[in-house]
């Protein structure tokens, strides 16, 4: 992708790679030229840019031409690509690092902004009121340090942790971004990641009794490499597994997603292996259980207006599929092929719950997962291509 500048970039990649003419994504590649040129001619108060729609329209494409231009410059500009998840993580280590330290949020925003000048964060979305409690200050913050942040996100500003708990602690990250980026929708009406392409099997459907094709799936995968079903240590957690060799990892959903593992978990397993198998994954789908009331100690045991605190409704599967997204989420940025054997087909593995809506965004990337353009060299290993997968297998 030549990197000249993010609209080079796009322009070349219509006149050259096949890509599709897109008013919206014309109007978002404009955008971060805007952001590109002010940074380049070293203006002061420079806005970022927000990149919002639904999945596979090209938000990803277009903020990381926008970040390679800027390491290609003459002078390249100082900048962090991060999945958004990455970042917080990252976020919750340095604080926990200051504890101790006055106003941590505003020293962290300081060291920031002397590393980097530019924040490129992929996937924004907050569904955790930690997160959201600390977004609130932190954006103003870094804003008011001069770092320009340019994001992609499936939702629009305003609508960001819309259902969550103690929502307005949120809203002050609301305003900042409002303030100092430009929102662009960048919805051209097409998923892009559906284009037609070579298929390569990557999720098999498993009916009640039916042999698992796992087995045989593992021995490709390895080709040759000696296997182990010794539990693997990952930082100080130690995880059961079925099989596992120096480049494959072949896991249980229990094992995965149903253990207390978090994003750095998945990080450091797409470290290690090229390719993870993920297999006996169930129906995510459930319906949600009744909110619950939560009442502080403060409140007694007595029942008082003022503890009455209304929480979400959580389904019974919201925890592991919560981890699910996270493992997807890790395999698709870092181009680790992710091979899946459910019971129920693609399009059904989850239809109902709490996360339904941050679900579409995986259903996107696991689909674009079972085209053969999705890999990364690890996968040659496969000698044998898997059989044409039936409808019912990736629908």
């Amino acid at each position: 992708m030549p990197a000249a500048s993010p609209l080079a970039a796009y322009l070349h990649a219509v006149a050259t790679q096949g890509f599709h003419e897109d008013p919206a994504q014309r109007q978002a590649a404009e955008a971060l030229e805007a952001c590109f040129s002010a940074l380049n001619g070293q203006a002061t108060a420079i806005n970022g840019v927000y990149l919002w729609g639904p999945v596979g329209r090209g938000k990803t494409w277009l903020m990381d031409a926008f970040y390679q231009s800027l390491q290609a410059s003459a002078q390249p500009i100082p900048a962090r690509r991060q999945h958004f998840h990455h970042f917080m993580s990252w976020v919750h280590q340095r604080l926990f690092q200051l504890t101790g330290t006055a106003d941590p949020l505003k020293a962290l925003a300081r060291e920031l902004s002397t590393e980097v000048r530019v924040l490129c964060f992929d996937e924004l979305f907050v569904g955790d009121i930690g997160d959201a409690i600390i977004l609130g200050n932190l954006f103003r913050v870094m804003f008011d340090c001069g770092v320009v942040v340019v994001a992609t996100s499936n939702q629009p500003p305003e609508d960001l942790y819309a259902d969550g708990f103690n929502r307005e602690r949120f809203l002050p990250a609301i305003a900042a971004i409002e303030q100092h980026m430009q929102v662009v929708n960048v919805d051209g009406g097409q998923d892009h990641r559906q284009h037609p392409g070579k298929r390569r099997q990557r999720y098999w459907l498993k009916e009640s009794g039916a042999p698992s094709a796992m087995p045989g799936l593992f021995a490709k995968l390895s080709g040759g490499q000696t296997g182990s079903a010794e539990p693997l240590t990952i930082g100080n957690r130690t995880l059961s597994l079925v099989q596992r060799c120096e480049s494959v990892l072949w896991c249980r959903f229990s094992d995965l997603c149903m253990q207390p593992l978090a994003a750095p978990d998945f990080i450091a397993l797409c470290d290690q292996f090229s390719a993870i198998i993920l297999s006996e994954v169930p129906n995510l789908s459930a319906s949600q259980r009744k909110a619950k009331i939560a009442r502080g100690t403060e409140d007694a045991p007595v029942k008082v207006d003022a503890g009455d605190r209304q929480l979400p409704a959580l389904s019974v599967h919201d925890d592991s599929v919560r981890r699910f997204i996270a493992l997807v989420d890790e395999c698709y940025d870092r181009k680790v092929p992710l091979y899946i054997e459910a019971a129920v087909a693609l399009t059904e593995l989850y239809t109902e719950g709490y996360l339904a809506f941050a679900f579409r965004r995986t259903l996107s990337r696991l689909q674009e997962m079972q085209l053969q353009r999705f890999g990364q060299v690890g996968e040659a290993q496969e000698s044998i291509e898997a059989p044409a997968p039936t409808a019912e297998a990736v629908e």
